[in-house]
């Protein structure tokens, strides 16, 4: 309870000092990102993360002389990716999700406050796997039954789209090992696709016809239907004209052979 308590007042106190001032900066992870100062007038500068409702040092700048970082701090979690360019704003590169946070930039000669930013690392987003689990058939019409799913993702969306109508969507606020959207279609063709999203990027899955068979009543199967129906009445006429033709020959020559026998 208490530092439930810490943090909502250590909270409270960011957002009385910094205001308006804070933020909000998105990556994904491996990318680089830079926190830019907004004051490049002052000499002398200092970087901090804010970790456990405590500050930690991590670079410090001045003007004219040699910066320095400290990336061994937090069991090395900054190691090698800390860069201070000539204006003092900092570079973090190779960015994990374990870089997600607040950071604050502080005039070190009065201890002013000058920036903060609110960074969030997203983990990369793997490709959707959609599968095929049933067909169920129900009167006359057959039903496709597929299912869209992602792993070890955390705050998404999943989503079934057929061209750019959006069908159905799933949310997860949390980590979950897995997040599944099933989808029911009739008409089968490629337009369907499922999509999992961030607010910074997303990853599509097309769906491959290949994994379900023509659903009753779709325009394909209605095709096959009326060709094979088409086939079977051609080779019925082609018999009924081949009887007619044999029956008519054989009654041919039985006339011909009555005459000949009438007249020896």
């Amino acid at each position: 309870m208490f530092d439930i308590f810490n943090f909502f007042l250590f909270s409270w106190s960011l957002s009385g000092v910094f205001g308006d001032a804070v933020k909000s900066v998105s990556v994904t992870e491996g990318e680089s990102v830079t926190l830019k100062t907004t004051d490049t007038t002052i000499n002398e500068i200092r970087w901090s993360f804010v970790h456990k409702n405590s500050s930690i040092l991590i670079a410090q700048y001045r003007q004219n002389e040699k910066n320095t970082v400290h990336d061994y701090v937090l069991d090395g979690r900054f190691r090698d990716r800390l860069k201070l360019d000539q204006t003092g704003s900092l570079t973090i590169t190779n960015t994990r999700t374990t870089h997600s946070g607040l950071y604050t930039v502080t005039s070190t000669s009065t201890d002013t406050p000058l920036n903060t930013f609110n960074l969030t690392v997203y983990a990369r987003l793997p490709v959707p796997d959609i599968s095929h689990y049933s067909q169920n058939v129900s009167s006359s019409h057959q039903s496709c039954s597929l299912l869209c799913s992602v792993v070890n993702v955390s705050d998404v969306s999943l989503s079934w789209f057929r061209g750019n109508s959006l069908l159905s969507s799933i949310s997860v606020s949390d980590l979950s090992i897995s997040l599944s959207l099933p989808l029911e279609i009739e008409y089968l063709n490629d337009s369907y696709s499922c999509v999992v999203n961030n607010s910074i990027s997303n990853q599509t899955k097309h769906l491959d016809t290949k994994l379900c068979k023509p659903c009753a009543g779709s325009p394909d199967s209605v095709s096959l239907i009326v060709l094979v129906s088409a086939a079977a009445g051609s080779l019925l006429i082609v018999a009924a004209v081949g009887i007619f033709c044999i029956c008519r020959k054989n009654d041919q020559e039985g006339k011909y052979y009555l005459l000949l026998r009438n007249y020896m």
